[in-house]
């Protein structure tokens, strides 16, 4: 842990250094100092991603789950299969759901808030997790590991989930409702 924190700030402080000696007063950038500045950005996120990545690929492999992962970089398991209908984009699912950290902090549950009621793709939840309902059905049990690009970002939620923080979903779809 305590390389991975080396790297972020030093990537932190990189692109501090080049953001600041890249500024010239009533000048504005050139488009190769754009140019750069971007690259070095992109850089600094693929970084940071890798460092992401393993930290998640160690998480599953110490708890020996079989998960596969999307496009978007959403690590996802169905452990039990329902036998209900699909989810569409628009419509609003029931869940029993955990949120927890990667080091085993419990965030959120519906055990202690109840059951979650979301619009697919129109509600302030997170990527991931309306990525993982449309690929669950009516009954199914998944496990979700989203990392921070696909759940809160850069600053957490500003209560229980820190910055740039990854975290694992389980989660229950029960319910399906009308659109």
């Amino acid at each position: 842990m305590q390389k991975h924190s080396r790297i972020v700030l030093t990537l932190i402080i990189v692109l501090s250094a080049i953001s600041c000696s890249n500024q010239k007063k009533d000048k504005p950038f050139t488009a190769a100092e754009h140019q750069q500045f971007k690259e070095n950005l992109v850089k600094a996120n693929r970084g940071l991603l890798d460092i992401d990545k393993e930290r998640i690929e160690a998480f599953i492999k110490r708890r020996n789950w079989n998960m596969q992962t999307t496009e978007t970089g959403l690590w996802y398991e169905i452990y039990e299969q329902g036998d209900g209908d699909k989810p569409q984009k628009g419509q609003v699912v029931t869940l029993n759901y955990s949120v927890m950290l990667l080091d085993g902090t419990l965030c959120y549950s519906s055990d202690s808030t109840g059951a979650m009621t979301v619009k697919i793709s129109h509600s302030n939840i997170e990527t991931g997790l309306d990525q993982a309902l449309l690929m669950m059905q009516q009954g199914d049990k998944g496990r979700f590991i989203m990392p921070p690009h696909l759940a809160h970002g850069l600053l957490g939620d500003e209560n229980k989930i820190p910055p740039r923080s990854v975290i694992v979903y389980q989660a229950e779809l029960i319910k399906l409702g009308d659109y």
